[in-house]
Order: structure tokens, then C-alpha cells, then sequence
């Protein structure tokens, strides 16, 4: 027999922090966990359906329905499922699933009936309004997603040359630095990927992609100078004809490093993801009130 009152509260305290943290897996792994254990939980369901409504691929669009509906099934008026169903139901393509686009404006209806002026209602309405928006704001804010990526690699690559400056004034190793600070913060998000970021750099061949890295804007400048100059050069020459884009391949190991880091930089969260984890985890979470509602915790991109 399960026990829903005793450790639902602790299962869904930890999804929580981990929704929180941005780990959608770890939410869902504990979300699975906590159903399994305790039996269906409406809580438990609406973290298992924000877990894969974070993801924003189709497959997990379908897997957070079948939570959603699995948890309305329990509990028809839990204003955390609605919001999320409802979320759900805004962000899909009419064309696509009309069903389940047509369902979107009567959750929102139903969530503010329940829980009007509610975070859980105004994060429908903030998914209705991001449905409805304009091409010009859609540009907007594809523009400004792409500029936090952006930000974000020119982040990573200023803490490396950070870390490099530090260790030759030392006299010490920047990766045994960085994995000196990773030690004494294992959770932090910035620490475990500079970390991962200086074992990706590490070793006699890749001198040249640290120089890459601790020179990024200088070298970006430069390459596309020399690939402007070049596309000029080349059609000055009657080589190839307008628009000339052979310039460009200067580009390309600039481009192949800042995947690099990318790729340092997932693995570094997927490792500070994982510490956070194994430290929630552990015996059945301890009973009691789960600080915030799962609808409280729940964004809008």
C-alpha cells in the first residue's frame, strides 16, 4: 500500500529545487520516482508534465500531455495542472494538433475561474499572449535568445582567460585551478563548467584552440577582416563572381571552437545538474509542506 501524505510533499519539494536549478531531467527522474513510491500524486503529475514542457521538443510535448491529463484525472481543479496543460496547449502548432491547440483558451479559462490574479494564471496568460505575438515580436525574442547564447559563450571564454591569466601569475595550472574552485562549490553551475571548459582545452594539441578561446574577440576581428578581404581580393581578381563567400571559411575554426565550448559548457551543467541530484536524493524524502506550489514555480519562456 502506498502512502501519498507521507512522502509526496518531500518528492515534490525536490523537484522543486531542481526545477529551479534547470535540471528538467532531474525534476522528471524525481517526479517518476516520487509516483512510483508514493502512488499517483496530482503535484507529483504536474512536475513530471513541467519536466517535459521544459524541453520544447514534440516528443516531450507528448509526454507532458499524458501528465497533465493523468493528473486533472485525479484532481479536475489543481490550478498548477491547468496552467501547465494550458502552456502546453498555447505553444503547440494549430496546424499540427489542432486538438490540442483548441483546448488552450477553455484550461485558461478554467485556471483563472479557480485562481484569479494567481501566478498560475498569469503564466496562461503569458503563454496566450506569446502565442498570439506579432512576426516582429517573434524576431524579438528569437533575436534576444540568441543573443543570451551569444553572451553566454563570450562569458565562458572571458572566465577562461581569467583562470589562464591567474595561473601564469602563480606560476600555477589554470585546469588544476579551475578544478580547485569546482571542488570547493560541487553544485555551482559557473564552477563545473569553467571545470569542464579547462579538461576540454587541456593537453599538447590544443594549444591552438586555447589560443582561440583567450583570444576570442581579437581573433574574431580578425577573421572577419581576412574574410572580407578575401571575398574583395577574390572578385578584384575575377575569380569568382558576386556575392563571393569563400572569405568566410576563416571563420570556420572560430565557429568549430565556440562549439567546443558548447559543448563544455552542457557538460559542465549535466555535472553540477547531477551533484544537485544526488544530494536531494536519498531515502524516501522527508514529509512535510512543500514550500511553494508547483504552479508558483512554473516559468513562461
Amino acid at each position: 500500500m502506498t502512502d501519498t501524505s507521507v512522502g509526496a510533499a518531500g518528492y515534490a519539494a525536490r523537484c522543486q529545487e531542481l526545477y529551479e536549478a534547470g535540471a528538467a531531467a532531474a525534476v522528471r527522474r524525481a517526479a517518476s520516482e516520487g509516483i512510483e513510491r508514493c502512488g499517483p500524486d496530482p503535484g507529483l503529475w504536474c512536475w513530471l508534465g513541467l519536466g517535459h514542457l521544459a524541453e520544447d521538443e514534440d516528443d516531450h510535448d507528448d509526454e507532458a500531455e499524458r501528465a497533465f491529463r493523468a493528473g486533472l484525472a485525479l484532481d479536475p481543479d489543481h490550478p498548477g495542472l491547468l496552467s501547465g496543460y494550458a502552456r502546453l496547449c498555447f505553444n503547440t502548432d494549430g496546424f499540427d494538433r489542432p486538438g490540442r491547440a483548441a483546448r488552450a483558451a477553455g484550461l485558461l479559462r478554467r485556471v483563472e475561474e479557480l485562481a484569479p490574479g494567481s501566478e498560475a494564471a498569469e503564466q496562461a496568460r503569458a503563454a496566450q499572449r506569446w502565442a498570439g505575438r506579432s512576426w516582429r515580436e517573434d524576431v524579438v525574442g528569437r533575436t534576444a535568445v540568441e543573443m543570451t547564447r551569444k553572451q553566454a559563450v563570450v562569458h565562458q571564454a572571458a572566465e577562461v582567460a581569467d583562470v589562464f591569466d591567474r595561473a601564469s601569475a602563480d606560476g600555477g595550472d589554470a585546469a588544476a585551478l579551475a578544478r580547485a574552485g569546482e571542488r570547493r562549490h560541487p553544485e555551482h553551475l559557473g564552477a563545473a563548467v569553467l571545470a569542464a571548459t579547462m579538461d576540454e582545452l587541456s593537453g599538447p594539441w590544443r594549444a591552438p584552440l586555447r589560443f582561440l578561446v583567450r583570444r576570442r574577440a581579437a581573433v574574431w576581428t580578425a577573421g572577419f577582416l581576412l574574410a572580407l578581404a578575401t571575398n574583395v581580393a577574390l572578385r578584384s581578381a575575377d575569380v569568382a563572381s558576386d556575392p563571393v563567400p569563400y572569405g568566410f571559411l576563416w571563420l570556420v575554426p572560430l565557429w568549430l571552437a565556440d562549439r567546443r565550448l558548447a559543448a563544455a559548457r552542457e557538460r559542465g551543467r549535466e555535472t553540477a545538474f547531477a551533484r544537485h541530484e544526488a544530494r536531494l536524493a536519498g531515502p524516501t524524502p522527508p514529509a512535510g509542506p512543500t514550500p511553494r506550489p508547483p504552479e508558483a514555480a512554473a516559468k513562461t519562456p
